[in-house]
């Protein structure tokens, strides 16, 4: 796996390096020694599989409360998404920084995000696949805020097409709550 720091403190974006032959390929999806050689503390506590059977489905931005300590490595299985990460750590020097990301089945790329970051992904294509490694369990201090938070405008490449209430009803980040 090639290990590449990003401009958010802590977010790593890993690459496959697969083995192909005439019978397809291998590849290593997931190894907790090469994460502590590359300075992620990360064993798989959970795993999770989100299916998103239409392009432009919307998930987020979600993210933990302590006493939570959940970071995640997402892979997409299928499809392809528009992911966004927002450092939400106010002791980062990346704190408020955002970062976009496309993840393909194709491009076979993991992206590590830590403890304290929020995710969203807009799904560009029908029968889209996200996994998920989670590091804790998942706790009922999930929280979340609206993907056009007008404290960030990120620049979706599309509107939301499907979106659930949930998501389409989180109030725009409350930085006191942080």
């Amino acid at each position: 796996m090639i290990f590449q720091k990003q401009q958010i403190e802590d977010v790593v974006l890993l690459q496959a390096q697969p083995n192909t032959d005439d019978r397809g390929m291998f590849r290593r999806h997931y190894c907790e020694d090469e994460l502590k050689k590359n300075g992620i503390d990360f064993s798989v506590k959970q795993a999770n599989v989100s299916e998103n059977i239409h392009r432009l489905t919307m998930r987020g931005f979600h993210y933990q409360r302590k006493p939570s300590k959940e970071s995640k490595i997402i892979s997409c299985i299928s499809g392809s998404v528009h992911n966004v990460v927002i450092d939400l750590r106010r002791e980062s020097p990346t704190f408020l920084n955002w970062q976009e990301f496309s993840l393909s089945y194709n491009g076979r790329e993991s992206l590590y995000i830590p403890v304290g970051c929020a995710n969203a992904f807009l799904t560009l294509e029908d029968d889209t696949r996200i996994h998920y490694y989670m590091n804790d369990f998942f706790k009922t201090t999930s929280l979340g805020f609206r993907y056009n938070d007008p404290l960030f405008s990120i620049p979706w490449p599309f509107e939301p097409a499907v979106i659930s209430q949930q998501d389409l009803n989180y109030p725009n980040l409350d930085l006191e709550a942080l």
